[in-house]
């Protein structure tokens, strides 16, 4: 890992630096990884806004959409002008103008199968924040085939969830937690049952956090574990998770190929 920081890189990061638990190896950790994030919506907006402001070197950006008015009340990443202009482009020109020092690469595209086994294994670790059961569950085989951390958020009106998949450190996958049946799931989204627009904000923030963890390697981690939060009532709750041996995705923690 290279070790060596600019001048403007030390200023921009300096406090991050300033934790024992970062410093400047804690800090060279980011510059040196890549985080694909899937989904450049309510949780993708500001998780990547925080990966890119914390220095990870390199951020890929896969979404498919473009921006609609009914998204800038929660997707912090898009403005007013963005309007009608594809996500992706909006989230490139803001990602790197907050932070220069880094890489944004951007798909244009909606992940399947094997276009997400293409884009995962190019990364380190993914965020998965995206809309639809379809690419949620492409992602997390990917991860599990290529042996990639995949931090999973979601949200619904008041409440969000987070967990952290790492099948060979316990815990199973995705898929364990919510199995599927025929490739799909039922669920309302955003468009149909309504998002609190700060809840999205904070499960972003939240799986930011966890990714920036996991690369430095500082912390408890979140693998095995699915945290639960309710806005209303201000509330977390956090319960431990169980592999399933029988998942046709990671066989309890056994990664098929």
């Amino acid at each position: 890992m290279k070790l060596d920081l600019s001048e403007n890189e030390i200023q921009r990061y300096s406090r991050h630096i300033l934790l024992p638990e970062v410093g400047g190896i804690g800090q060279a950790a980011l510059k040196n990884a890549s985080v694909l994030v899937v989904g450049a919506g309510g949780l993708g907006a500001p998780a990547a806004l925080y990966l890119a402001a914390a220095g990870v070197g390199r951020i890929g950006l896969v979404d498919d959409d473009v921006v609609e008015l009914s998204n800038l009340q929660r997707q912090v990443l898009h403005t007013t002008p963005s309007v009608g202009q594809k996500k992706v482009e909006s989230a490139h020109e803001r990602l790197t103008a907050l932070n220069p020092e880094i890489v944004v690469e951007t798909w244009d595209a909606r992940l399947d199968g094997q276009s997400a086994q293409d884009l995962v294994s190019r990364y380190d670790l993914v965020c998965d924040g995206c809309d639809n059961f379809a690419t949620r569950y492409a992602v997390n085989a990917a991860c599990v085939r290529a042996g990639k951390v995949l931090v999973s958020a979601a949200v619904q009106r008041f409440e969000g969830q987070l967990a952290t998949f790492s099948p060979e450190r316990g815990g199973g996958c995705y898929n364990c937690l919510y199995p599927a049946t025929d490739g799909e799931a039922s669920g309302l989204s955003c468009g149909e049952s309504g998002v609190l627009g700060a809840v999205t904000g904070v499960m972003g923030t939240l799986q930011a956090t966890q990714a920036l963890k996991e690369i430095m390697g500082i912390g408890e981690s979140g693998v095995g574990q699915l945290l639960m939060w309710d806005a209303l009532r201000m509330k977390f709750t956090t319960m431990a998770l169980s592999a399933d041996p029988a998942c046709p995705v990671c066989g309890g923690g056994r990664q098929h190929g």
